[in-house]
């Protein structure tokens, strides 16, 4: 349950980064393209936290 918390809350830092990131108007697309690829793999985890969860 704690690493489910830690991904959730590292998915919402990631998340508000990119937000940010796309709201600089000198922002950068491979940037917000490394973020959006961090996002979808931290999601993954999380996903993966809940099915072992649900599992056990």
């Amino acid at each position: 349950m704690i690493l489910l918390g830690l991904d959730m809350l590292a998915v919402i830092g990631v998340m508000l980064a990119g937000v940010l990131g796309m709201a600089n108007p000198a922002h950068n697309p491979r940037t917000a393209n490394k973020l959006m690829r961090w996002r979808v793999m931290l999601q993954g985890v999380a996903i993966a936290l809940v099915v072992a969860l649900m599992v056990t």
